[in-house]
């Protein structure tokens, strides 16, 4: 298992756009993501679960990957979420 934390800087936190544009990333690995927050968990390869969170600028996500290539995983998630939000 590889995670990493990420605080979101994106003014708007994670809102439909790059929501659904982690999501399809996300499904290019056959890795289990999941987001975490607080006592919230979310799949990281669907939409609405990631849609529940509800975060905001400044709160801080648990971004996890377990599977063969979590790995890379972790890695493009991190580079998403860094370009991105």
């Amino acid at each position: 298992m590889q995670e990493f934390d990420y605080t979101i800087t994106d003014p708007d936190g994670i809102h439909a756009r790059p929501a659904g544009l982690f999501v399809k990333k996300m499904q290019e690995f056959t890795s289990a993501v999941s987001l975490h927050r607080e006592d919230q968990q979310a799949d990281g390869k669907k939409l609405i679960a990631l849609m529940k969170l509800r975060l905001k600028c400044g709160q801080t996500v648990t971004v996890r990957a377990e599977g063969a290539d979590e790995d890379a995983a972790i890695a493009a998630a991190r580079d998403f979420l860094s370009q991105n939000l």
